[in-house]
């Protein structure tokens, strides 16, 4: 059995880097979480980063738009490693680096190489590192090279913009012939410290969505969404839509996705031990339906059940899948979209304490964990 946690940077260095001060109840809340995981037969694999750059390094040099946020990066996971690495052995640099804000033609492609570079400089220690990134599969609209061309673009964009250099030391080639000289070069030591920087790979797969050629782009208004030359979209001109919609206008059920995928990792990026740290299906959160019915979540059942299957098949095919995180344990604040959706096996009552009360699903996974 395993559980995920995640480590807040402020709470820990509330100035931001090791130098600032190290707040002791913060170290003292971890400490208490690792243990009471581990006296509950669970083992915890923890996530450094998970998008809350502490702000005092966004005041002081605008966080990841900086170099520097790397050095600060370095010790901050060092600190971490020390600290709790006698009982924690399995750490993600990154949680989901695809994420991306202000000026889009330059500035993703800037903070993304810092954010490489920073799960580069993390140093090793007696456990194992690696890193989750989050990627949809894409289906070529039509049977046409260049409806598939543009699928895998779409996907060297969001997925290999990331792990082709922590891989291979370098960016696909399609990310440096489409957007320039925006993206950023790496030097021949950053190249040396990124090859095969992972001792695991954690992946977040949801949804896919039909990609198509576009013919040109809006030199006008040039932007990293648009960079790579593809419409992605969820239902085709036809009105074909890729699967079931859900709560969320971005994610379809796709099953067959996650086999694609995982049989992609095994014949372009050596194989590498794959942990399936995020896969879930949103729900619209109906504070009119009682709890009882609430409970029923079918749906669920059916999308846990058909990546599962999915996932079986890739592994009798030779990929190599360590372990698989269904997202989520229980109901949460998503960042996207607040209480608006569920996404939990267990019913949490926001009116009533926050009781929490397990769905259907919850004792479907049960059963299926047992078998």
């Amino acid at each position: 059995m395993v559980s995920d946690s995640l480590y807040h940077g402020p709470r820990v260095l509330p100035k931001g880097r090791v130098s600032g001060g190290v707040n002791a109840l913060g170290v003292k809340y971890y400490n208490n979480l690792i243990n009471e995981i581990l006296a509950n037969g669970m083992v915890p694999y923890v996530t450094i980063f998970h998008w809350d750059l502490p702000q005092a390094l966004e005041d002081e040099y605008t966080g990841f738009r900086n170099k520097k946020i790397v050095d600060d990066f370095r010790d901050y996971a060092e600190f971490l490693f020390k600290t709790f690495g006698d009982r924690v052995k399995h750490w993600f640099t990154l949680n989901e680096p695809y994420t991306y804000k202000g000026d889009s033609s330059t500035e993703p492609y800037i903070v993304t190489h810092h954010l490489i570079l920073a799960h580069g400089a993390a140093p090793y220690q007696r456990g194992q590192i690696g890193v989750t990134l989050v990627t949809a599969w894409f289906v070529p609209t039509t049977a046409t090279t260049t409806s598939e061309r543009a699928a895998r673009r779409a996907l060297d964009f969001m997925f290999g913009w990331f792990l082709h250099p922590m891989t291979y030391g370098d960016y696909p080639m399609t990310l440096r012939a489409l957007a320039g000289n925006r993206v950023p070069k790496f030097t021949a030591e950053e190249t040396a410290m990124l090859q095969k920087s992972y001792d695991f790979l954690g992946v977040n797969y949801y949804t896919a969505f039909f990609a198509s050629n576009v013919m040109f782009s809006n030199s006008i208004n040039i932007s990293m969404t648009t960079d790579n030359h593809a419409n992605l979209t969820s239902v085709k001109d036809d009105g074909v839509a890729i699967g079931q919609s859900t709560a969320l206008n971005w994610l379809y059920v796709y099953p067959k996705g996650m086999e694609d995928l995982m049989l992609y990792l095994k014949d372009n990026y050596g194989n590498p031990p794959i942990y399936i740290t995020e896969n879930g299906i949103a729900e619209a959160n109906n504070d009119t339906l009682p709890v009882q019915e609430a409970l029923k979540d079918n749906d669920r059942i059916e999308y846990l059940y058909s990546h599962l299957l999915y996932l079986s098949k890739a592994i009798k095919a030779g990929v190599n899948v360590k372990g698989y995180f269904m997202w989520a344990f229980m109901d949460d604040f998503e960042w996207d979209a607040g209480f608006t959706v569920r996404f939990g096996m267990y019913y949490i009552d926001y009116k009533n304490g926050l009781k929490r009360y397990p769905k259907y699903s919850a004792y479907w996974y049960k059963k299926f964990l047992q078998t």
